[in-house]
């Protein structure tokens, strides 16, 4: 297990603490595969909160150990994961404890932002609403509005990075923010939200369908999981033509879709803005971030 891509990877996220868990990973594993009767594979190198690594189940099933040092998320993780299992849209859950987890392999596995051709929106239509059929719990974890609320919180601060700066504005990062709040406190329909699904996050399970992996657990509007693909036709296929043919395959409303699509364009910017090379994308993000006339 390389400690080193380790910690960097997840220093990303929590800052430099995570550096003496992330020494302590190795063992950790170790830990996990004598308890459960584990054998060990190669390291899944992505990942921006957890460190995964491919095993065996004792009877040959192929699996993956997912070791976290957020442990309180990953045990919330392990609940809702049971709890979208009806839906067989996610992984199995096939042990866990505090600081680990043992999951299903979902094969082939390929993650939809790298097939050839991004699923069509009547596959992700089908994903989306066979979470949503999920009863919502008594006792849900958090508000969607929590949920965006840590986002523009966590993400706005890179609007420090010069090159981020010199892109997205200020102004136009409220007018995300206020957008924000018009859909949350005009929502109608409450579900069970996946609450982080993104196309990464979204694996080709084969004869099941689409797979959903790392849920971020919230309750609220439906239109919410469905603007991340959205977001990636900005380059392809164009926004706007995804949200028109996702609205009609998910039966979503299309002018909720594409605002709440308004909304998450600048966070996506910010992610593409570094890397210089999707300068289409960021065009068409921007472009979607401005205000709208009237």
């Amino acid at each position: 297990m390389d400690v080193e891509e380790i910690t960097e990877r997840l220093t990303r996220r929590f800052g430099p603490s995570v550096a003496d868990w992330c020494a302590g990973a190795p063992a950790r594993a170790e830990r996990a595969a004598a308890e459960w009767g584990l054998a060990l594979g190669e390291l899944i190198t992505d990942g921006a909160s957890s460190v995964a690594v491919r095993c065996a189940w004792p009877d040959g099933t192929p699996a993956v150990l997912k070791l976290s040092p957020e442990e309180p998320f990953l045990a919330e993780q392990v609940a809702m994961l049971r709890r979208f299992a009806p839906s067989g849209r996610v992984p199995a859950v096939l042990a866990a404890r505090a600081d680990a987890v043992v999951l299903e392999e979902v094969r082939p596995g390929t993650a939809a932002d790298e097939l050839d051709r991004h699923p069509s929106p009547e596959l992700w239509a089908d994903l989306v609403g066979a979470l949503h059929a999920v009863e919502p719990p008594a006792d849900a974890p958090r508000d969607l509005r929590d949920r965006t609320g840590e986002s523009f919180a966590r993400i706005g601060r890179r609007l420090a990075e010069p090159a981020i700066g010199a892109r997205i504005s200020r102004r136009t990062w409220d007018l995300a923010a206020r957008r924000c709040e018009a859909l949350l406190d005009t929502a109608a329909a409450r579900v069970v939200l996946h609450g982080d699904l993104h196309l990464g996050n979204v694996l080709d399970g084969g004869p099941r369908g689409l797979v959903a992996i790392d849920p971020k657990v919230c309750v609220g509007d439906p239109c919410f999981d469905a603007f991340d693909y959205v977001l990636a036709g900005a380059g392809l296929d164009g926004v706007e033509n995804r949200c028109a043919a996702l609205a009609e395959a998910a039966g979503l409303d299309g002018d909720r879709l594409l605002t709440w699509a308004r909304v998450g364009a600048p966070m996506l910017a910010i992610a593409l803005i570094p890397d210089g090379a999707a300068e289409e994308a960021v065009a068409e993000l921007l472009a979607l971030s401005a205000p709208t006339p009237g």
